[in-house]
Formats: C-alpha cells, sequence, structure tokens
C-alpha cells in the first residue's frame, strides 16, 4: 500500500475567504472581464459566483472584484488591485505547501 499525504490550504476570516478555487474564480475574472463567463468556464453556476464575489468583497479590507452593471457599453468585472495582491500571494503560498507535502513525503516511514 503507498501512503500519501493529502491537504487543502485556505484563509479564513469570519468565514472560508480565499482557497483554490477562489483564486481559480478570480483568475477568470481577469481574462475574461466577466463574472457570468467566469462561472461557465468552472461549469459553476452565476449565482454561486455571484455569491463567492459577495463573500470575498464582503471580507476583505477593500473589494477584490469592481463590477459594473449593464449600459451602453455593457457589464462587467474587474480585479482590482487588492485582489490581484490576493492572486499572487496564494498562489506562492500554494506553492510553498505543496512543496512542504512534498517534503514531508519524504519523511513518511
Amino acid at each position: 500500500m503507498q501512503i500519501q499525504i493529502k491537504g487543502r490550504i485556505w484563509l479564513e476570516s469570519q468565514d472560508r475567504f480565499f482557497g483554490i478555487g477562489r483564486l481559480e474564480l478570480l483568475t477568470h475574472i481577469q481574462q475574461t472581464g466577466s463574472i457570468n463567463q467566469a462561472a461557465k468556464a468552472m461549469n459553476m453556476s452565476y449565482k454561486r459566483a455571484w455569491e463567492l464575489v459577495q463573500s470575498m468583497n464582503a471580507q476583505a479590507d477593500s473589494p477584490l472584484i469592481s463590477t459594473q452593471t449593464g449600459g451602453e457599453k455593457g457589464g462587467g468585472a474587474v480585479v482590482t488591485e487588492e485582489g490581484i495582491k490576493y492572486i499572487t500571494y496564494f498562489q506562492g503560498l500554494q506553492t510553498r505547501f505543496e512543496e512542504f507535502i512534498a517534503q514531508e513525503m519524504g519523511r513518511l516511514p
């Protein structure tokens, strides 16, 4: 039998704040400029994506995603400077976490 170490890491505030799924959502929003398109890319409902965006924005010191409702130029979503900071930080955290898991795998009896 092969033993493996598995784990996930996330940031919490009063609720789950940021993890691998929310990182993916922000990355898709950054690429598409749309919460709806990001949700579709992740096979997630728009409602669920919107709830995640609202949750992150409510818990952060400043919004991670800025939205604009439709109009002449249409609506859209932009990852803010604060959002980019969290994307960058969490990507590094995830890398360090994976390195930690790999090191611990080497210590297994």
